[in-house]
């Protein structure tokens, strides 16, 4: 049997080594063949052979600049759906902190076409973020949930949000490096980021007095979100069903983030029209104020334009690390071009609740 390179950041046994004992320690037999599958951005994933079924192993990615516990946070996520019963996500089988590798039930699917984003497809994503929340104030699941955290870059009030997604538009205006790939970059940053972000702050703490203040979101009116939510972390199973992946961004957070964030991912974009619907069903299901409709518009344009720094990632040092480590230095050049030129579509899409 042969499998690529461990992790360079692995401490302890090589990549090959360290999932047979992960395997062999969970009762799932011995591995019989181990390959490197395409398509993450973040972390390295694979095909492993083992007691005659296919299992998803996931290198997560880990640098001393990020302190986020990626592993943790998308397996005890996974773990409680999976106890609760959701059965449209891959079950959790096993982890190993130490080398942060996790164990998934493999998924022979494949991801939708941008013609197959319908509204019967939304209500399956919407059914999911449901389930996900139902009784979630019930001794019961609450007991079950307590043990998990905030979402990643988990947010309660406008002005919090307002504040994160500042941090991100900041970092931007740092942009270094010669050629001409990044002397670009930092001119739509200045002159074209920067103003629209300034745009959307003045339109959100102009509506903060209508919504009778900014007090931090109660715990009663948080909910427990997938995070990096849309369809690019979908499959469309054998059956004809979605089954919702990746949640190392999960946990509590804000409902108008969620929907933000459903609604802004750029790669399998979901129909503008459909975001009214979403944000009703969602806010009358979690039993919330009808002040959290407007809320969640607010909240579009902010994570829009969050999402236009998140494609220019490739820009930062950071970002730029994680993507090599997903997936190669070669290509580094190139996917900031693609990338600059979906930052530049996204702020095309930009929506004020002001303008409405």
């Amino acid at each position: 049997m042969t499998a690529p390179t461990g992790p360079a950041w692995l401490e302890g046994p090589p990549l090959e080594q360290a999932a047979g004992e992960l395997v062999a320690g969970a009762g799932l037999g011995r591995v019989d063949s181990l390959s490197p599958l395409a398509g993450g951005g973040n972390n390295r994933t694979y095909r492993l052979a083992a007691g005659g079924r296919d299992i998803l192993l996931k290198a997560y990615f880990r640098d001393p600049a990020d302190p986020r516990d990626r592993l943790k946070a998308e397996f005890d996520f996974s773990r409680f759906a999976w106890d609760r019963g959701i059965r449209v996500i891959p079950e959790p089988l096993a982890r190993d902190a130490r080398n942060a590798l996790g164990l998934y039930a493999f998924i022979h699917g494949r991801m939708l076409e941008p013609h197959e984003v319908t509204p019967a497809r939304v209500d399956e994503s919407l059914d999911f973020c449901i389930a996900l929340n139902r009784g979630r104030h019930a001794p019961a699941v609450a007991a079950l949930a307590a043990g998990l955290a905030d979402g990643s870059e988990a947010y309660f009030s406008l002005t919090d949000h307002l504040a994160g997604v500042a941090r991100r538009v900041a970092r931007l205006g740092e942009i270094e490096g010669a050629g001409p790939i990044n002397h670009e970059a930092r001119a739509f940053v200045r002159g074209e980021l920067g103003p629209a972000w300034e745009r959307v702050t003045a339109d959100v703490r102009a509506a903060i007095p209508d919504l009778g203040g900014d007090a931090p979101l109660p715990s009663e009116q948080r909910c427990l979100s997938p995070s990096d939510f849309g369809f690019h972390n979908a499959m469309l199973a054998g059956d004809g069903k979605l089954i919702f992946h990746d949640f190392e961004y999960a946990g509590w957070d804000d409902p108008g983030k969620t929907a933000g964030d459903f609604f802004c991912q750029p790669r399998l974009p979901v129909p503008p029209g459909l975001f009214e619907h979403f944000v009703g069903a969602l806010v009358d299901s979690l039993g919330l104020p009808a002040s959290h409709v407007r809320r969640a518009r607010l909240l579009r344009g902010v994570y829009q334009v969050k999402w236009c720094c998140i494609m220019m990632n490739e820009f930062l040092p950071l970002g730029a690390r994680r993507r090599r480590f997903a997936l190669s230095e070669a290509d580094a050049e190139a996917r900031k071009v693609r990338q600059l030129a979906q930052a530049r579509r996204g702020l095309g899409a930009l929506t004020i609740e002001g303008n409405r």
